[in-house]
């Protein structure tokens, strides 16, 4: 089986400026949770936000040849040499992206954030117009329940606390049903307690549901 991530002689460099990723390589196979460690600044987020097919990486300039400047997920090439392929839309609909800054929709109830995640799949008109079947909302609800806010569902993202934020983030993966989380310093704006909460439904998510798990964090005691 091929593995959740390969990440082959990446590079990436900004204009002006000198590379942030210099020939980076790793695997990481299906079902692990792996934290990528490194102080502010180090390119964590560049690689997580390549991985994810959110930014390009750099064409091979360094003749490295069919070997160099290539990222796949679930066995699939999300990019190569310069280039986010066709597929990576469908691609990434298998893959959830946390963030460090919760990216939850102000207005909008807890509930329907999570409601979110299924975007990639039903129908458009669906999505516009926010209508999403008693199933769904039930699925959604046991998604909070699990991650400890179901009390909190009819309340506005911006009414509820960053901890609880970042729990209806990992909850909108759940009912994504993504198959590879990528969380980008998810713990990095939260106190203590939040921070030990959010890392233990990262590993219970990995542990009970097989889903592959990679991290970037800076505090080595949470690794």
């Amino acid at each position: 089986m091929a593995d959740a991530i390969a990440v082959t002689h990446v590079w990436k460099s900004y204009e002006r400026g000198k590379p942030v990723l210099c020939d980076v390589n790793f695997s990481i196979q299906r079902g692990e949770m792996v934290a990528l460690i490194g102080a502010s600044g180090s390119g964590k987020s560049t690689l997580i936000k390549a991985i994810s097919g959110l930014i390009s990486i750099d064409r091979d300039d360094k003749g490295c040849g069919e070997r160099c400047c290539e990222i796949k997920i679930l066995g699939e090439t999300m990019q190569r040499d310069g280039r986010i392929l066709n597929g990576g839309g469908d691609l990434r609909r298998r893959v959830s992206v946390v963030f460090q800054q919760f990216n939850l929709v102000p207005r909008l109830s807890v509930l329907t954030n999570v409601l979110l995640g299924l975007l990639g799949r039903i129908p458009g008109w669906r999505g516009t117009f926010a209508i999403f079947t008693n199933d769904e909302k039930r699925a959604a609800m046991q998604a909070l329940a699990r991650v400890g806010i179901a009390e909190q569902a009819l309340s506005r993202g911006s009414q509820v606390s960053g901890g609880q934020q970042q729990r209806a983030a990992i909850a909108r993966s759940m009912v994504q049903q993504a198959e590879v989380l990528i969380a980008d310093e998810p713990i990095a704006s939260l106190d203590p307690s939040a921070s030990r909460r959010v890392m233990d439904i990262l590993q219970d998510f990995n542990r009970s549901d097989g889903v592959t798990v990679l991290v970037s964090l800076h505090q080595v005691e949470y690794a």
